[in-house]
């Protein structure tokens, strides 16, 4: 991917791969541990890391959240309200199209698929992204409260994945959970800004958080596959993570003198390839030119 766009058992970690420096990064801006998806995708093709289709399931859970996010937030270029914001969404979506780059990469080494043939050439039933990233964007208020609630998530899953038993989903961890870090710092502060402006603003931020909240229940749900692979120290159960969640969150929302909505959750589904009406679209502008032209180099 070139530009934006069953049992339990764990796969063997790439513990020395090739290319990497200290000053390395999937997306060239953020320093990180010098893992990138090239460096993956060698060590899968030398045999060096072998996902289990368990860990590649999982690996695509982490891969199209990340990626589909990736793709929304890429909207916001030369759309945001500040330029400061046309470059700090842009940087934050190319830190996503990174993570996804690296899971892709080691989940395809269990199909024998490269990371544009699960980027590009699967069908909607095949993806694994929760319904929250498939969100459309709304105003900036609603896209700050999608990536408010989305990174205080991530950053507690990458966080707790670091000491997973699969050296590879550890590493991708590892430097994802450091670009994260600075996406929960900036949502954070958008909420703040936005809910102690002026009405219009506060209003807006309370309206974002009340579109995107029913969704945030799919983030914790386990289900078969994340239990087994908890239970192997290879994942992280998902309902493990809401208490530092809620807490964490909580403690923004209540700087801002905010409530979290009480609104009944949405069904979910998109682990086990039931998306919203939303995703479809969102696939269609990213395949297209994939699909018209073969074997392109993007």
């Amino acid at each position: 991917m070139k530009a934006p766009a069953s049992t339990s058992g764990r796969g063997t970690g790439a513990t020395g791969l090739a290319g990497g420096d200290s000053n390395a990064s999937a997306t060239r801006i953020t320093p990180g541990n010098a893992l990138r998806p090239e460096d993956i995708a060698q060590e899968v093709r030398a045999g060096l890391a072998k996902p289990t289709e368990d860990v590649a399931e999982y690996a695509l859970y982490l891969a199209d959240d990340a990626l589909i996010l990736a793709q929304r937030l890429g909207h916001w270029i030369s759309r945001a309200p500040e330029l400061e914001e046309d470059v700090a969404l842009g940087n934050i979506a190319l830190d996503q199209l990174g993570h996804a780059r690296s899971f892709l990469s080691y989940a395809g080494g269990a199909w024998n698929q490269s990371e544009d043939d699960l980027a590009y050439f699967r069908r909607e039933p095949a993806f694994r992204s929760v319904h929250l990233v498939e969100q459309p964007n709304g105003d900036f208020a609603v896209t700050i409260a999608r990536q408010f609630l989305l990174s205080y998530y991530q950053f507690e899953l990458y966080r707790r994945l670091t000491a997973s038993t699969d050296a590879t989903l550890a590493a991708i961890a590892g430097k994802a959970v450091k670009e994260v870090d600075y996406h929960r710092d900036h949502s954070a502060q958008w909420v703040l800004r936005l809910a102690g402006g002026t009405d219009e603003s506060s209003r807006r931020m309370i309206h974002g958080l009340r579109l995107m909240w029913p969704y945030v229940d799919e983030l914790f749900q386990d289900d078969d596959l994340t239990i087994r692979l908890a239970e192997a120290g290879i994942a992280v159960a998902p309902s493990s993570l809401r208490p530092d969640f809620d807490r964490l969150t909580g403690d923004v929302l209540l700087q801002a003198r905010l409530e979290a909505p009480d609104v009944p959750a949405a069904p979910g589904g998109g682990r086990h390839g039931r998306h919203s009406e939303h995703l479809g679209y969102i696939l269609a502008e990213m395949q297209v030119l994939a699909r018209e032209f073969p074997g392109a180099s993007w």
